[in-house]
């Protein structure tokens, strides 16, 4: 059965919702705070830990220049998006690539989501085998010759995937695990929070108890570099557009709004946005003025490097670990949603699919997580490919595509300003990660 649609209107604007929403409008749908609130924990995850090492790329002013950069743009794709909405009466992302080029379209946007959330998932996992092991090694007061098999990340990992996320990821249904989503706010804000307090605790040059350290520490490397550029820089956009993805949530949170309309929707992305920012701005700030060029790619990691049986920092790598464990079956789950899509479209419900699809996609971002030796390179691939399609590309295309307005218009020129800023983006960034990344690879 098709869906209904009903028109509601505030003021001079009208939009197109299912009428089966409006029969349980007041009781159901999410107010303007909770809306925030889901975009923000749409927007915010393992994206903040390596914006320190961004930073240090870059610069501070390069760095604060770039990341507001694409704060606006991410909110402009956003109004586009919102924009076509309200023409077309659809509600997800897929339906707009399909509305924009049929089939073609939709399986572009279906396949673009898959890699993306497979990215975001290995970025997690990245981040249990680096810090279980030092939040377990915290809790033992014992020093090995050798690493035991539970001071092993990738051991630890699969034993983690396998008898937590996994389970998790089977189920059909998971909206209990929602209700976490809110810890993992408070655990960024926790988080950020502990990294400006640390600034003023480190001293620099950093003193680890290792001589060797020290002699090849100058005190020039203690003084913040304001704009700067390198082979390094090229990660700098590609894991900025990663750490503000939240365009595929949008639409669904859009639908869920109490009173929807355009501008509200609008103003409550902006406020997200924003909030999130400021968030990412601190955390990167603090984090590289602690560190300065010594950051590493993961900012968590080069606190356990340093302060390896700091109490706070203990406290803050367990939250981490926590949010992360229920944030992967999450994820997992549109994941799956765009691989049924694609192979699965006509058929009904099937376990054995279901099984076997949650195992190929818990698979390869294990191997994922295991084989990519730098969480940066996870951020700088997905950020400049499937990153910057969602944030950037396919906005600014299906809008071109779909929207009414004459060829000339302000909204699309900068519709096409933002598509090839996009392939810019993937034209310039991937090449020089890959090349950084094979070169490094010979130098080992």
């Amino acid at each position: 059965m098709g869906t209904v649609w009903t028109i509601r209107g505030e003021g001079q604007e009208t939009r197109l919702i299912p009428s089966d929403v409006t029969q349980h409008q007041e009781s159901s749908l999410a107010s303007f705070a909770s809306s925030v609130f889901n975009i923000m924990h749409a927007i915010m995850g393992s994206g903040i830990l390596g914006l320190a090492f961004a930073m240090a790329s870059t610069g501070i002013i390069g760095f604060s220049f770039l990341l507001l950069f694409v704060a606006f743009l991410a909110a402009f794709s956003v109004h586009l998006l919102l924009e076509l909405c309200g023409q077309t009466a659809l509600t997800s992302y897929e339906d707009l690539g399909f509305c924009a080029f049929k089939t073609t379209g939709k399986v572009m946007v279906a396949s673009t989501i898959l890699i993306q959330n497979i990215g975001a998932m290995s970025s997690y996992l990245f981040i249990i085998k680096s810090e279980l092991p030092a939040a377990i090694a915290g809790f033992l007061h014992n020093y090995y010759n050798g690493t035991p098999w539970y001071l092993n990340g990738q051991i630890l990992l699969c034993i983690t995937v396998i008898c937590i996320v996994f389970p998790l990821a089977l189920l059909r249904k998971i909206e209990f695990l929602g209700y976490t989503s809110g810890l993992s706010i408070l655990f960024m804000v926790y988080f950020t929070i502990v990294v400006i307090v640390k600034k003023w605790f480190i001293p620099c040059p950093l003193l680890n108890g290792t001589v060797n350290y020290v002699q090849n520490f100058s005190f020039d490397d203690c003084k913040p570099k304001l704009l700067q550029i390198s082979s390094k820089s090229a990660y700098a956009i590609p894991t900025m557009a990663f750490s503000f993805l939240c365009h595929t949530s949008v639409l669904p949170i859009y639908c869920e709004l109490r009173r929807p309309s355009k501008s509200r929707m609008q103003k409550a992305v902006n406020t997200g946005i924003t909030l999130s920012f400021s968030i990412y701005m601190l955390a990167a700030l603090f984090g590289y003025l602690t560190f300065y060029g010594k950051v590493g790619s993961q900012l968590l990691h080069s606190y356990s490097q340093y302060l390896p049986r700091d109490s706070v920092i203990m406290s803050v790598r367990i939250c981490l670990l926590f949010s992360v464990l229920l944030t992967v079956p999450l994820i997992h789950f549109p994941a799956r949603k765009s691989f049924m899509l694609l192979f699965f479209s006509n058929r009904p419900f099937s376990w054995l699919h279901h099984i076997a699809v949650t195992i190929a996609i818990q698979t390869v971002i294990v191997l994922l997580a295991i084989y990519v030796p730098n969480i940066q390179n996870i951020f700088g691939v997905v950020g400049s490919t499937t990153s910057t399609a969602l944030l950037f590309i396919y906005p600014g295309l299906f809008y071109l595509r779909i929207s009414r307005e004459p060829l000339k218009s302000l909204k699309k020129l900068v519709a096409l300003g933002l598509i090839i800023l996009g392939f810019l983006i993937g034209a310039i960034s991937l090449p020089v990660i890959i090349i950084t990344w094979l070169h490094r690879d010979k130098l080992a």
